[in-house]
């Protein structure tokens, strides 16, 4: 028998723009998107009342991370200010801040499982650390 993981997850959801340099197609013009985050929670163990973390808690943890781009051009915002504007690269920094965040908050208990990030209804990209 395996260890326990206790998993939950949180959306989060804002509309900005943004272009995706040297792409050489359509998606180098600027455009928008209604992006949606998920955020996976784990932890082998539940806090003293029972729960990986409070939902309302992970949900203004990955408000505040996300809370940057809503209503921006993701192009002018640090860090995709220096690096690219692709799904995969939104969800590795919601993965990397969410991290520290929980790692501050609840000690190491508490760890990202994976990020989920869509573009759009069919276009999702997903990072985790394995």
């Amino acid at each position: 028998m395996g260890s326990p993981v206790y998993e939950i997850s949180k959306d989060f959801v804002f509309s900005a723009a943004h272009q995706i340099r040297f792409h050489g197609g359509k998606c180098e013009r600027l455009h928008g998107h209604n992006w949606r985050v998920r955020v996976h929670a784990r932890a082998s163990t539940l806090n003293r009342i029972g729960m990986v973390i409070d939902f309302a808690d992970l949900q203004k943890l990955v408000a505040e991370v996300g809370s940057r781009f809503d209503h921006q051009n993701v192009n002018e915002v640090a860090p995709f200010d220096q690096e690219n504007t692709t799904a995969e690269l939104i969800a590795r920094f919601f993965y990397r801040e969410m991290s520290r965040r929980l790692a501050e908050l609840e000690g190491g208990r508490v760890t990202v499982a994976r990020v989920d990030v869509w573009e759009n209804e069919g276009s999702l990209a997903i990072y985790r650390e394995e």
